[in-house]
């Protein structure tokens, strides 16, 4: 059904956000042409169809969504806050009615992402920033690269050269990285514009 890029955007653009995202856990909706550019590039490097894929903080799934929708062979939900477990059972059923499939292979765990153990062949991930949370973002990072050989992982910009030594110090590798202007919306109170946006980069790292 998804022959390219924008058909993929259009549908991740058509699901749901979170219902109250909470700045603690910086909940923050993943942009959808972003989205499917990274599920895009790795299905046409043959590293999606077929593979075991794991969203972790998947929040309402789009990560995970996108790599249903591109054949992987399962797909692991992770996160930690239950309330928006309704809204991502609602958007695979989006994906369902979209495909005319049943999907039933997938997983949604509740739970920390540092109690994490589950292995795949890809993560995909929309981790929390760290500016809430200090070491939220390496702390994903860190169990995403023992969770599979293959990691897409989106981080601010300006933590790029920090992460870049963590990923060192795990003896991995960061393959490529792109940098996208990663649009954030007035969804929390402490927002003043209806639209800023930061310099995000998506570390792509390898065993």
């Amino acid at each position: 059904m998804f022959g390219s890029k924008k058909q993929l955007a259009v549908f991740l653009s058509k699901l749901a956000g979170f219902e109250h995202p909470t700045a603690e856990l910086e909940q923050y909706p993943t942009d959808s042409e972003i989205a499917a550019e990274i599920l895009w590039t790795a299905q046409l490097s043959g590293e999606l169809t077929g593979r075991r894929v794991a969203d972790l903080g998947c929040g309402t799934g789009i990560l995970g969504i996108g790599a249903l929708a591109l054949g992987a062979s399962h797909v692991t939900f992770l996160e930690i806050d239950v309330r928006v477990f309704p809204t991502l059972m609602g958007n695979i059923a989006k994906l369902e009615d979209a495909t005319g499939e049943e999907f039933g292979n997938y997983e949604i765990l509740e739970g920390d992402v540092a109690t994490f153990s589950t292995d795949a062949d890809l993560v995909v991930q929309n981790p929390p920033f760290g500016t809430r949370d200090k070491g939220a973002d390496t702390e994903f990072l860190r169990v995403a690269m023992k969770t599979a050989p293959l990691v897409y992982s989106l981080h601010k910009t300006s933590t790029e050269e920090h992460l870049r030594r963590i990923v060192t110090d795990a003896r991995r590798r960061v393959l490529s990285v792109t940098r996208y202007a990663f649009p954030l919306k007035q969804t929390m109170v402490q927002h003043t514009k209806k639209l800023e946006r930061i310099e995000v980069s998506c570390l792509k790292v390898s065993r």
